[in-house]
């Protein structure tokens, strides 16, 4: 497997290249649409100085245009009949046609530089050719010639073009080894996470990552402690969830299998065998009702994508709710106040919502005290409904609320298990209200209780 640092390297050597070779071009693309034609007019003007000193002074041409090849050009005469003179340093290319001396020769101004082919990796001017020059006529007495000439680039340039060429190298390497350094500032954090991610696949959730760096880098470090942590918490609450299943199932399991035993005494009475069957009984439909629970809990957390929702009307599903629990509310003599708009309409799952109402009232009713009151009150608020559900009980401990929708958590645990309630109904309902995008709070105090309700009206 390659590692980081050599992915890094060939990725850094590559972008060099990549870089170099369109810095090439974009400047080969520049120099052919506005430097050639400027270089060209440019070296018109020398070579007409040029030729205006030579025809002043014939006797001196031979000195001359030595001297201007030493300065740094590159010079070309004839005179189209076998009279040929170089001055400077050869041109790679002596492919000047017959036609561009004759066209110089019979006085025109010859533009090879101007006119030289545009090409992507060719930039004419470090192109020593014959035809990439420009040329006059010249006139020395009787005799007509055609100078031609262009710079001498690389005597131009002499020592500069080590010296530039020593920068580029440099920089380049000076460069790759900079960059290859830095990367281990990037690169080292990224393999602690890497450590950190197998520790988790371990099981281990006690990590510690440096998370002082105020980059992306420490970002994502200061997130993965974030999931570490998450994913610790869960794990203690699914193994919690299992301890709690299992505890749940194998105490209603332990009544069945002792009163079972007990009903097979064939020298039981009567009497004492109804009630240990009506135990068993008990004890079989809290089973059947754990169950449904939970199936009901797994089905709403792997997904809603496929919940039915319909437009409803909230105070009807109230009325229905109160109907179910009317024989309790008479038995506990209990008051019932219902305040709720005609008006407000919920878009939601029916069945889900009314399995919440049912809960929370229900909820109410089993720990009031004989002679209290149930406030039920809706309103709409900022594209919302809030309903609040208010009870006149002795209130829930603080210390309680935090868990209060926690699975199998119970206030009091004795009266809880005896009254055949299962601990997952807030759960439940929480769900339930997440599932429809909404939210639920609870507040206690020695009043009562207030549970709150909010959805949003689609």
């Amino acid at each position: 497997m390659r590692s980081l640092y050599f992915r890094v390297f060939m990725i850094t050597i590559a972008v060099i290249l990549v870089s170099a070779m369109l810095g090439f071009l974009l400047s080969n693309i520049y120099y052919h649409a506005k430097l050639k034609s400027f270089n060209d007019e440019k070296l018109v003007g020398i070579a007409t100085q040029m030729k205006q000193f030579v025809e002043q002074e014939p006797a001196t041409v031979e000195h001359y245009l030595n001297n201007a090849a030493a300065l740094g050009y590159e010079i070309y005469v004839t005179d189209g009949k076998g009279y040929d003179q170089f001055y400077g340093r050869e041109f790679r290319q002596k492919d000047l046609d017959k036609q561009a001396v004759d066209q110089v020769l019979s006085g025109e101004i010859y533009h090879g530089v101007a006119e030289f082919p545009s090409k992507p990796f060719i930039t004419g001017f470090f192109d020593n050719q014959l035809s990439n020059t420009v040329g006059v006529h010249l006139q020395m007495g009787n005799a007509s010639y055609a100078l031609f000439m262009r710079p001498d680039v690389i005597l131009q340039f002499g020592e500069l073009r080590i010296f530039f060429a020593l920068i580029g190298a440099f920089t380049v390497g000076i460069s790759i080894l900079l960059f290859i350094i830095s990367t281990r500032y990037l690169v080292n954090p990224i393999e602690r996470l890497s450590e950190a991610t197998k520790r988790i696949a371990q099981g281990n959730y006690n990590l510690k990552l440096s998370t002082t760096r105020r980059d992306e880098i420490g970002q994502l470090a200061q997130h993965f402690m974030t999931m570490s942590r998450e994913l610790e918490r869960v794990d203690q609450a699914r193994q919690q969830f299992v301890s709690n299943v299992s505890h749940e199932i194998q105490s209603p399991l332990t009544s069945i299998q002792g009163f079972a035993q007990l009903v097979a005494d064939r020298d039981l009475p009567e009497q004492e065998r109804e009630h240990y069957a009506s135990i068993i009984e008990e004890e079989s439909r809290h089973l059947s009702l754990l169950s449904k629970q939970l199936l009901l809990l797994s089905s709403l957390e792997q997904g809603h994508e496929d919940l039915t929702k319909v437009r409803f009307s909230l105070r009807d599903q109230f009325r229905q709710s109160v109907q179910v629990l009317q024989w309790q509310l008479e038995e506990k003599e209990l008051l019932l106040r219902i305040s709720v708009p005609e008006s407000i309409q919920l878009y939601g799952n029916e069945v889900l919502l009314m399995q919440v109402w049912m809960n929370l009232l229900g909820n109410a009713v089993n720990h009031l005290p004989q002679g209290r009151s149930i406030e039920i009150r809706a309103e709409e608020t900022n594209a919302q409904c809030v309903i609040y559900i208010r009870d006149t009980g002795d209130g829930i401990a603080a210390e309680h609320l935090p868990f209060l929708f926690d699975r199998f958590y119970r206030v009091d645990r004795a009266r809880e298990r005896s009254s055949g309630r299962t601990g997952l109904g807030l759960a439940i309902v929480q769900k339930i209200i997440r599932i429809h995008e909404g939210t639920i709070e609870v507040s206690s105090s020695t009043e009562g209780t207030v549970f709150t309700v909010t959805l949003p009206q689609m």
